[in-house]
């Protein structure tokens, strides 16, 4: 039986994530789940963004989905991102971010690729402090042994998906330790594994430069966290923008799967909220920690048909509803 924690969190996170369950409950009947508490609304009632019952329970069953995060631009005492939190205190080492062209809704067809991040490190590891008034300090933290687990998953989606080229992006020549450090071991373990032909470097700037200029030209990036964090949010202009972008928060026996955008309080309520990022964020839970490849392709068409059918990029003030009903019909 598979078993799944549901983290609403905060905003359209309630709206998209009821959604993608009804979705991923057609698929597999049996489908046990659990709710669970995260977010800014849930510091606000607790004390607490992430209570230790929701990680526990998450340990428990291996798998979860989240719907989006709230998070003040200033500090709040007490206070750190849920989403940070969860990937941390959980080993969630690995991001994996799909960005593909989609009927209608993608600005350009051909784009296929898969952005592997390092998910707990770099600037993004919570180690700021003032060093003086007028002096903040933010330390970039880059291990060997996460560089080593993340160009190991890297392996795994290589040969799963009979990868044509790896591109490590990395900012060496001006962070030679830090991105050094990133860069050597990655080479290290492909190479080793048979990987020296497929593999090229980009600086981070370029690589930016060139997913605009020529998206269709990557199929593996794999790079740090900030750097993927950006990179990967640039990339899925080319698969419809963010209401199609799914993520997958990826450790070892365990696998939080959760769509990019955030709790877009704007529309909260509205009705406009897609569910299509949440969708296909199971599609990445299936595929990578169920292992189950037939139900995550059988999701991914059902949304593609819904695209072909509907025809248009924009469901207008009942997105919610429309989706759903499309998808659904799809399975």
């Amino acid at each position: 039986m598979h078993k799944l924690v549901v983290i609403s969190g905060d905003g359209i996170g309630r709206e998209v994530v009821p959604v993608a369950v009804e979705v991923l409950e057609k698929l597999l009947p049996n489908l046990k789940t659990v709710k669970a508490e995260a977010g800014w609304d849930c510091f606000q009632r607790h004390g607490a963004a992430v209570p230790e019952a929701t990680l526990q329970a998450l340990r428990d069953c291996g798998a979860g989905l989240f719907g989006a995060v709230s998070s003040p631009s200033q500090r709040v005492n007490g206070y750190r991102s849920a989403i940070l939190q969860m990937r941390q205190a959980l080993q969630l080492d690995v991001n994996l971010r799909p960005v593909r062209s989609w009927p209608v809704v993608s600005a350009k067809q051909g784009v296929d690729l898969i952005i592997l991040r390092e998910n707990c490190e770099g600037l993004y590891s919570g180690r700021e402090h003032l060093e003086a008034d007028g002096v903040a300090i933010a330390e970039r933290v880059i291990t060997r042994d996460a560089c080593k687990a993340l160009a190991l998953r890297t392996l795994e989606v290589a040969k799963a998906r009979n990868a044509r080229r790896i591109t490590l992006v990395h900012k060496a020549n001006i962070l030679p330790l830090t991105c050094g450090l990133f860069r050597d071991t990655c080479l290290e373990v492909l190479e080793g594994e048979g990987w020296a032909a497929q593999l090229d470097e980009r600086l981070v700037d370029l690589a930016a430069l060139q997913l605009v200029q020529q998206p269709e030209a990557f199929d593996l990036i794999v790079t740090t966290n900030l750097f993927g964090d950006i990179l990967s949010d640039l990339a899925c202009h080319w698969s419809g923008g963010l209401a199609l972008a799914p993520s997958l928060n990826w450790g070892q026996g365990i696998a939080l799967a959760e769509p990019v955008h955030g709790s877009a309080p704007d529309i909260t309520g509205s009705g406009r909220a897609n569910p299509l990022a949440a969708i296909l964020s199971l599609a990445l839970l299936l595929r990578y920690r169920w292992l189950d490849e037939d139900n995550a392709k059988r999701l991914e068409q059902a949304v593609e048909s819904f695209l072909q059918q509907e025809g248009r990029a924009d469901f207008g003030v009942d997105t919610t509803r429309v989706v759903r009903e499309g998808v659904l019909a799809a399975l």
